[in-house]
């Protein structure tokens, strides 16, 4: 499997620990890849590194072979890219920028983008300087995916749509998969994440913690599950037993949540059993539980 994107030791240091640090991962061509992180971690950083709008202080990132720094103009050209930070040239409305950005990069049919407009219900006649956040977004959306390049890089691209447009956006991701097209996106709604990429890198403190395949994600995560009690003396019985790991628990309400390994599930049926309970309910270990306890450790892995 060829990659399309190689990040080597990339490290950029603003002082005072802001900067990003030995960043080292590949994607591969056609595989949709995440990035998560808390804000300040590094993520526009990395975008803007691979654009070629900022120069590293050691090691190397490349697209398709070529040096971001040195060949940004070529990748402007060949990829699509929508920018944490969305700031428009003063070129009147949302449909003369379109116009623009299809000149540049040498496109006649505009079927295509007006396919895009009409999926985002992108008003592209208004003025970009009176548009809201959510229109830009959109019409930025539109900018990177209308020449249907191989490659995509969308930092926080759901920024500022509703929950409907978010949908929209997410089968238009994977429609590129589908195509072959190679996507890097970072966001904070894991959700998103979740429904769309083959691999998620997560950083913190402008350092790589952990890369994780969602192919083996779900067989891997432990298993939840909340459990409510129907009076104190069975809840506290259960507690003080200690057979099972307890991650939380509601002394108030009387309910918890545990943990379990691939092979408790049996026992904790046969436990529950002797006791009286208002409810059990399984929960699903989610991509954002996850990230959760890395940082809660500290930023390492589990």
């Amino acid at each position: 499997m060829s990659d399309i994107i190689r990040i080597k030791s990339m490290t950029k240091d603003y002082g005072k620990g802001r900067g990003i640090f030995d960043f080292d991962y590949s994607i591969h061509k056609g595989e949709i890849f995440g990035l998560v992180g808390t804000n300040g971690s590094g993520k526009t950083t990395t975008f803007r590194h691979l654009m070629g709008f900022i120069e590293l202080d050691s090691g190397s990132c490349e697209i398709d072979g070529m040096d971001c720094w040195k060949n940004s103009k070529e990748i402007m050209k060949r990829v699509g890219y929508v920018p944490g930070e969305i700031d428009f040239p003063d070129v009147g409305s949302g449909d003369n920028f379109l116009r623009l950005q299809a000149q540049l990069l040498g496109m006649k049919d505009m079927s295509y983008t007006n396919q895009l407009i009409d999926r985002f219900k992108l008003a592209s006649d208004a003025p970009l300087r009176r548009m809201s956040k959510g229109m830009k977004q959109k019409t930025a959306l539109v900018a990177a995916f209308m020449s249907k390049p191989d490659i995509l890089l969308l930092d926080e691209p759901s920024t500022g749509l509703d929950p409907l447009m978010r949908d929209t956006l997410i089968e238009l991701i994977l429609e590129q998969k589908q195509r072959g097209a190679t996507v890097f996106m970072s966001s904070h709604i894991f959700k998103e994440l979740e429904d769309t990429c083959d691999r998620v890198a997560f950083i913190h403190n402008g350092k790589m913690i952990e890369t994780i395949d969602r192919r083996m994600y779900d067989p891997t995560m432990p298993k939840l599950y909340r459990i409510g009690f129907e009076n104190e003396k069975e809840y506290f019985s259960f507690i003080k037993k200690g057979n099972f790991t307890i991650t939380r628990k509601n002394d108030k309400y009387r309910h918890l949540i545990v943990q379990l390994k691939d092979n408790e599930a049996n026992k904790l049926l046969c436990e529950l059993a002797e006791y009286n309970m208002r409810y059990i309910k399984y929960i699903p270990y989610t991509l954002e539980m996850y990230y959760t306890e890395i940082i809660e450790k500290g930023g390492k892995l589990l």
